[in-house]
């Protein structure tokens, strides 16, 4: 783990936590992967992220996930490897992924109030991030 940790980039720590969140539930959703790549194309603080480090930060996720303390090894990546300035970033691109498949299961919450908790996010921000999410995500 000590390899990785000094390798993340910033994109890297967001692709991780995009794909933690689809993850949390056991099922990985097409829509929620759509999603993630979509995000991958199109943001800014993307702009000259490698895709083919998608797979490896999978992989990474995954790996955490199969340990007992892995989602505390997750949060401990984040804090090493994100900068402050993009947790609020990191918890709005989670709330996307979480509703990108249209319902919010309760592992999906528990993660994001967990990341609320972990990255430091005030309860008005995280309700301001989320509302937006489920704003972007309505269907007709």
């Amino acid at each position: 783990m000590t390899d990785i940790s000094h390798s993340l980039s910033a994109p890297d720590c967001l692709v991780a936590v995009m794909i933690a969140v689809s993850a949390s539930d056991a099922h990985l959703q097409t829509t929620q992967l759509v999603t993630i790549e979509r995000i991958v194309n199109h943001l800014p603080v993307f702009k000259d992220y490698d895709q083919d480090r998608i797979r490896m930060m999978a992989e990474t996720v995954f790996d955490l996930f199969s340990e007992e303390d892995g989602l505390d090894a997750l949060f401990g990546l984040l804090r090493d490897n994100l900068p402050e300035r993009l947790y609020e970033t990191a918890y709005a691109l989670a709330c996307d992924v979480a509703v990108a498949d249209g319902s919010l299961h309760d592992t999906e919450i528990r993660l994001l109030e967990e990341m609320r908790f972990e990255l430091d996010i005030s309860r008005l921000s995280a309700a301001a991030i989320e509302r937006g999410a489920r704003a972007r995500h309505m269907s007709v």
